[in-house]
């Protein structure tokens, strides 16, 4: 009986196809999103990180020494060229200076009574009415007085130096900080840092370009009748564009061998205060190159240690042998589609988009979504 069963199950099996190995179905691919990659006009920004740079800065030190007996200023605001900032005991200087203009008015009379005596001895000297010896003293005491009016003149200029440099005023307009001494602290000449100012209109901007991109700022200050200031814009922050435009002030004389960069000043008027000394600012250049770019979104980017990668989509075609256990040996050709990585080089960020500069082409097919899902060369289905 039981054989007669296995016949028949034998028989069935050749009769029905559900008998028959059943081939598994070929993989259908990660599913993704593809665009084309086109050649655009744009519209960007070269942007480099930079500092603000005050153009002259200076330390303040006392030229004459002496006890602190005022500050006249407001730490951290601008002041003034000329403006009277701190003052040192004056008393001595003051002294010294009434002193050296007395003594002068007293070199001035003896001056001026050997003149009179020379006048008189010269005159008998002519007519051989004096000795001789008398004549020769009066000549010499006229010398003797013109050089102690000359001393004592020289004197009262440096008393008057020293009491003018009691009072320290601010050598130029600019930004003072925060004081180094209070009163009634001792201020030693040369030594005793009082306070430091800087200049803040205009503003120096200070940013590093690679050496390869030398020529073309070079051709920007060279170009007189170019707009440049249209060029050079100031990000403070994300969303906060500073109100003026800067110009090309100085290109530096050399490349530092080290990193092959080079650094440029630009200048900003700064009429509001709203630039200081040290800050951060992002430089925009706005290109001016018209050539098509390569424009993609930056979600298609994918970032490995510290290089970029896009996917490529390439057509494949696959060959599919005979089913198992048929008697036709056709293969079947079918398309199938895979994304390798192509490694990019990044040009300027131009939000959501970003430029290639190499590593894809014109009329490449690229995926734009379903990338956490691949490797290099993941079968894909758009």
């Amino acid at each position: 009986m039981n054989k007669v069963i296995l016949v028949i199950a034998i028989i069935s099996c050749l009769f029905f196809p559900s008998c028959k190995q059943q081939q598994p179905p070929p993989p259908s691919g990660v599913p993704v999103n593809l665009i084309t990659v086109k050649a655009q006009t744009v519209v960007y920004y070269d942007r480099y990180i930079s500092t603000t740079v005050a153009l002259s800065q200076v330390n303040l030190l006392p030229q004459v020494q002496g006890y602190i007996t005022g500050i006249f200023f407001k730490e951290g605001a601008h002041v003034n060229k000329g403006e009277k900032l701190y003052e040192i005991d004056r008393s001595i200087y003051e002294n010294n200076y009434k002193t050296a203009e007395a003594n002068l008015k007293v070199a001035e009379g003896n001056l001026k009574q050997a003149q009179e005596d020379a006048d008189r001895y010269e005159k008998l000297n002519k007519n051989k009415a004096v000795a001789k010896q008398i004549y020769d003293h009066a000549m010499i005491t006229l010398e003797n007085a013109k050089s102690e009016y000359q001393s004592a003149a020289e004197s009262l200029k440096t008393a008057k130096t020293n009491l003018d440099f009691s009072i320290i005023r601010a050598p130029f307009n600019g930004t003072i900080g925060y004081s180094q001494v209070k009163l009634g602290d001792l201020a030693t000449v040369g030594q005793t840092i009082l306070n430091t100012i800087s200049s803040d209109d205009p503003m120096g901007v200070d940013f590093l370009i690679d050496e390869n991109k030398l020529s073309y700022f070079e051709n920007i200050q060279n170009d007189r009748n170019h707009p440049v200031d249209s060029l050079f814009t100031l990000l403070l922050s994300e969303y906060n564009i500073y109100p003026y435009t800067g110009k090309i002030s100085v290109i530096d004389r050399s490349v530092d061998p080290q990193t092959g960069t080079m650094r440029i000043r630009l200048v900003f008027p700064n009429p509001k205060q709203l630039l200081r000394a040290g800050m951060t600012p992002v430089v925009r250049v706005h290109n001016q190159d018209s050539t098509p770019q390569l424009l993609i979104p930056n979600e298609a980017v994918v970032e490995e240690m510290g290089e970029y990668f896009v996917y490529v989509a390439k057509d494949s075609v696959i060959v599919n042998s005979g089913e198992a256990g048929s008697r036709s040996t056709t293969a079947k050709k079918g398309h199938a589609m895979f994304a390798f990585e192509n490694k990019v080089k990044l040009g300027a960020i131009i939000a959501p988009n970003v430029i290639i500069k190499s590593g894809i082409k014109e009329g490449d097919k690229i995926v734009i979504e379903g990338l956490q899902s691949l490797h290099n060369g993941s079968r894909i289905t758009p």
